[in-house]
């Protein structure tokens, strides 16, 4: 065991935790969930603690010998290396103060064993002085927060999008030339080909990469360098272009100061437009989800017109049953993520005066919805998009069956006449070209020309 001291008095840690003082009275404070902040957000705040100590380094403002210690300590937080020694739960001190002293104290430690020192020995190496030199919370978390997102939506959900578009695509081609009976209202309506539906499903994924594109801009703006409130204060002058050089040049990625600090640590709305791209997202999957599991719904008692890939058994009880159970997986997935919107729009708006003090909350939840949304479509798209085949016979028999075929005959009879006929069809269970014929609408020929299910789809 050894003793460190803070503001507060003395706290007994054992001797093998790189975290101190600070850490140890939020991870004893908040017993609340046994959630942390994920991997990718540790390594954010080691990019950003790296960045500093570089930036503060180059300023002349810390003595070499210490400030590559800090270097090196923050590298092995980047790496993963001392993921273990982040303790504290999700739900925290306001604005992440635990999280970041975590940080600060974690690498301060481990850059004092570098040196030859034994830990909590601050005299040497401090993680308010030296690790947090030039810093806040207020402007590291966000800084972190954004970070994170932008990887994980760059390295995880933007790839996973793009598979399933690029399977629903490869099934519109496919699937083109197979005519069936469109609808709406869940009645029935025109005919549609089944590859022109799954056109519209690729189409509306894509619009929604296009606008996760757009969102990944505003992550681009980072508060590092205002310090508490946007002030700047005990920063060197040349810090915060600095830093923001340094996270650019670790990162390869082209983040840039925010235009104005005050706003950037008084609001985090790059969060709230990030997940409100991820509530949009899972709309448009549940919306296709919901339209798969109908199509293949049957196999013998209802749509039937796709047949999806058997997975697993669907039921303890009935034998030989089989579920759309990659379907079901994703919208339980986008429901938890719009769940997860509604509490980071709460936490967002929750901002007060300088600061917003629900950042933890906002950033578990944000990388949260990255992660089971980029795994739940890289499932569903390998293990059901893929593999779904059309029953080319049922859309066929619902595609000459549909009432709605009546429609293509309101230029020659009007609508009126047209109604007539889709009602005779109803009634006696002839089709629409049956009856336009037995009535006289139509001769044969031109029934069959007309009322043509391929014709009426267009191009």
């Amino acid at each position: 065991m050894r003793i460190e001291k803070d503001t507060l008095g003395k706290v007994r840690l054992t001797d093998s935790a790189y975290y101190g003082a600070q850490t140890k009275r939020a991870a004893l404070n908040f017993p609340i969930s046994g959630l942390r902040l994920p991997r990718r957000f540790i390594k954010a705040q080691g990019i950003v603690k790296l960045a500093a100590a570089r930036a503060n380094g180059s300023l002349g403002l810390i003595g070499r010998k210490i400030w590559k210690a800090v270097e090196k300590a923050a590298m092995e937080v980047i790496s993963g290396r001392l993921d273990g020694h982040f303790v504290v739960d999700v739900y925290q001190a306001g604005a992440g103060t635990s999280q970041n002293m975590n940080a600060n104290e974690v690498i301060a430690n481990r850059a004092l064993e570098i040196l030859g020192r034994k830990k909590g020995d601050y005299s040497f190496i401090h993680p308010n002085d030296h690790v947090n030199m030039a810093q806040s919370t207020n402007d590291t978390i966000p800084t972190s927060m954004y970070i994170s997102c932008r990887e994980a939506v760059t390295e995880d959900l933007m790839p996973a999008l793009q598979g399933l578009h690029g399977a629903l695509s490869a099934k519109a081609e496919e699937f083109d030339g197979i005519v069936k009976a469109g609808r709406t209202h869940l009645q029935d309506a025109v005919p549609v080909r089944l590859g022109q539906e799954f056109s519209g499903f690729a189409e509306a994924v894509k619009n929604d990469m296009a606008r996760l594109d757009r969102t990944l801009e505003s992550l681009l703006y980072l508060p590092v360098g205002g310090n508490a409130l946007g002030t700047g204060i005990n920063a060197h002058p040349r810090f915060r272009g600095r830093v923001i050089r340094e996270i650019r040049e670790i990162t390869g990625v082209g983040f840039r100061s925010c235009k104005n600090l005050f706003e950037g640590i008084q609001n985090v709305y790059p969060a709230l437009e990030l997940s409100a791209s991820l509530r949009g997202i899972s709309i448009t999957l549940t919306k296709i989800a919901n339209d798969i599991r109908l199509l293949s719904s049957g196999p013998r008692t209802g749509f039937a017109e796709i047949r999806l890939p058997a997975v697993q058994p669907g039921s303890s009880i009935m034998p030989g049953k089989v579920n759309p159970v990659m379907a079901e997986m994703l919208n339980m997935v986008c429901f938890q993520v719009m769940g997860n919107d509604t509490a980071i729009a709460c936490a967002v708006q929750a901002s007060q005066l300088e600061l917003n003090v629900m950042m933890p909350l906002i950033a578990h939840n944000l990388l949260f919805s990255v992660e089971i949304l980029s795994n739940g479509v890289n499932a569903f798209t390998e293990k059901c998009v893929t593999g779904i085949t059309a029953n080319t016979k049922r859309c066929g028999e619902y595609a000459e069956a549909t009432l709605a075929m009546a429609t293509a005959l309101n230029p020659l009879v009007g609508y009126a006449s047209a109604a007539g006929v889709a009602g005779d069809a109803y009634r006696t269970g002839k089709t629409v070209r049956q009856v336009a014929v037995e009535k006289g609408v139509l001769n044969e020929k031109d029934a069959a020309r007309i009322l043509d299910p391929r014709r009426l789809t267009g191009k």
